[in-house]
């Protein structure tokens, strides 16, 4: 039977960091279409630290994204990438020159980027393998946990009940940039939407969560719990960020975001009353390529 492989490609520009992804599209005659990841480059810039307490992109940190983004143009012309989706989130949202470092990069590196909403981030991610996880008759609490917005929504089965955006995220956290106010608009918003639900499941998307559930040694496809979270998360508060990095082995750029990230996953899970997280590993990146297809294809 004949078989066609494509070749699709997403970049993701967060306020932590900026990930590059390509994947295979598998297509053969009378079979679902298959998507395989291929590549994924991730590469800590942290945006968020600039846009959120200086307004703007630093001079060094325009440059940095610029050669990131001339390699990942590189990369797609090695790998013979067909079409790309490039998305820039909460950091380039809020700082005044996110326009101009987006017309720097259509100038020099030949890449369109767009910059997004939460709505539409949560939009891209319900379009991912999400579906395969959902269980008729069940509630489920989706947690986007980005490094300056995290994206929350509501599933009863495979419908979507609600959704919304919060300026609550690791980086922000870190830099003490969060008011009370946005946690309490969080719990109000999740106790409201939820009041009549019962068994509620959370489902949790990016690094930081993925990085604990490799640390916890479940096997993928198992969730975590609540409790195993809240001993992990004090765990991880009592150490030295140069105790997490030297005794854990976390990357630089995660060893210090993952505090506040945890934080966030075990007030959703208290608030929510979930005593179980699954860890699917998909994304926005996810999201985007399987948009992008399908928009291709559908244009084609």
């Amino acid at each position: 039977m004949a078989i066609n492989i494509r070749k699709f490609a997403a970049i993701d520009i967060g306020s932590n960091a900026v990930r590059f992804l390509v994947h295979n599209v598998i297509e053969r005659k009378g079979q679902p279409v298959k998507f395989k990841k291929s590549e994924l480059i991730r590469v800590p810039i942290r945006l968020g630290e600039d846009a959120f307490i200086l307004g703007e992109i630093s001079e060094k940190n325009q440059n940095r994204m610029l050669k990131a983004m001339k390699s990942f143009k590189l990369l797609m012309d090695v790998y013979g990438v067909e079409a790309y989706w490039a998305c820039a989130t909460s950091a380039m949202r809020e700082a005044n020159n996110g326009q101009e470092l987006v017309s720097k990069i259509a100038t020099e590196a030949n890449i369109d980027v767009d910059i997004i909403d939460g709505k539409v981030e949560a939009k891209i991610i319900a379009s991912t393998d999400l579906k395969e996880l959902l269980q008729n008759g069940k509630t489920y609490l989706y947690v986007d946990v980005g490094g300056g917005s995290t994206e929350f929504t509501i599933f009863n089965g495979n419908q979507v009940k609600g959704s919304k955006s919060f300026k609550i995220g690791t980086v922000r956290l870190l830099n003490q940039q969060v008011k009370e106010s946005v946690w309490d608009a969080i719990k109000l918003w999740i106790k409201d939407h939820l009041k009549d639900a019962e068994n509620v499941e959370i489902i949790g998307s990016g690094g930081n969560i993925n990085k604990l559930h490799k640390m916890s040694g479940r096997k993928i496809g198992q969730p975590l719990s609540y409790i195993w979270l809240n001993a992990q998360y004090h765990f991880l508060d009592a150490m030295s960020y140069e105790d997490r990095i030297a005794e854990l082995g976390l990357n630089q750029d995660r060893a210090d975001v993952i505090v506040p990230a945890t934080k966030i996953f075990l007030n959703t899970a208290k608030w929510s009353k979930a005593k179980k997280i699954h860890v699917p590993k998909i994304g926005l990146s996810d999201g985007m390529i399987k948009t992008l297809y399908h928009k291709v294809t559908t244009h084609a």
